[in-house]
C-alpha cells in the first residue's frame, strides 16, 4: 500500500476543462451511434470505441487520471503477493460450500414444512 499521506487538492481549471473535454468526447461517439443510422454497425461501433478511448486518454492526463493510475500500479503489485489456492484446495472449498448449502436448504425446508403444519392446525384445515 501507499504510505504517503497527501493533502487533498481540488481540482483545477485546466483539470475541470479536460474533464468536460473527456465526458463531451464520450458523449459525442454515442451521439453520432444513434445519430447516423444509416452507418455499417460496424463504423458505428468504432466511433463509439473512438470515442471512449478519447475520453480515457483526455482523462488520463488530469490529477485524478494520475492518481487512478498510481493505484491500479500499486493494486496490481498487491496482486502479485497473493497466494492463489492450488486446484485441489478450490475443489475441496467448493465441495463443502456446495455441502453446506445443500443442508441449509433441507433444515430451511424443514422448517417450512413444520411452519405449515403448525398453521393448518391454527386455522383448522
Amino acid at each position: 500500500m501507499n504510505s504517503k499521506i497527501e493533502p487533498s487538492r481540488s481540482a483545477s481549471a485546466a483539470d475541470m476543462v479536460k474533464y468536460a473535454l473527456a465526458l463531451l468526447l464520450v458523449a459525442a461517439g454515442v451521439f453520432l451511434y444513434y445519430q447516423f443510422d444509416q452507418w455499417p454497425e460496424a463504423l458505428r461501433t468504432l466511433v463509439v470505441v473512438l470515442g471512449i478511448v478519447a475520453g480515457v486518454v483526455v482523462f488520463a492526463i488530469t490529477a485524478k487520471g494520475g492518481e487512478a493510475r498510481e493505484f491500479l500500479s500499486e493494486s496490481r503489485f498487491e496482486l502479485r503477493k497473493v497466494v492463489w489456492p492450488t486446484r485441489q484446495e478450490a475443489l475441496r472449498t467448493t465441495w463443502v460450500v456446495m455441502i453446506a448449502v445443500a443442508v441449509l436448504s433441507l433444515i430451511l425446508a424443514g422448517f417450512d414444512v413444520v411452519i405449515q403444519w403448525a398453521i393448518k392446525l391454527i386455522l383448522g384445515r
